[in-house]
């Protein structure tokens, strides 16, 4: 598989000031909630084809946040995540499939110890030079 327009092969880090770690779930079975963590780094092992590119990716657990400071609480307590005894939960690529700006990565999720295999969506929007020049 070929790489985005513009991915260069190397080590690309992520920089959480330009990217997003959204969701959204179910909830209640009659509502949908959206959001983020605000506090994680990955780092991307680009090869010449997107097939032999790995990844790797921590979360802060305590970073959750959907906007509610009630469940938040509750999510980040011991019924959900444990932030204190999980601080991070991780994430492994093992496959990428997609082109242009969507793809599908295939890995391995951790979260309190337990590892599951995951589909996540992510958005490729492109590689450009920064004002102060640096490649991002």
């Amino acid at each position: 598989m070929t790489l985005p327009t513009g991915l260069t092969p190397g080590v690309w880090l992520l920089d959480m000031s330009h990217s997003e770690i959204g969701f959204t779930v179910r909830h209640a079975g009659i509502s949908k909630v959206r959001g983020r963590f605000t506090d994680a780094s990955a780092e991307a092992r680009v090869r010449e084809s997107l097939a032999d590119a790995s990844l790797h990716a921590t979360v802060k657990t305590a970073s959750f946040d959907s906007g509610d400071a009630n469940r938040d609480g509750h999510v980040k307590g011991a019924d959900f995540f444990d932030v204190e005894e999980y601080p991070e939960m991780t994430f492994r690529a093992t496959s990428a499939e997609g082109d242009g700006e969507d793809y599908t990565l295939t890995g391995d999720l951790t979260i309190r110890g337990i590892t599951k295999p995951v589909e996540l969506e992510v958005e490729f929007t492109g590689v450009a030079v920064d004002p102060f020049g640096a490649t991002r």
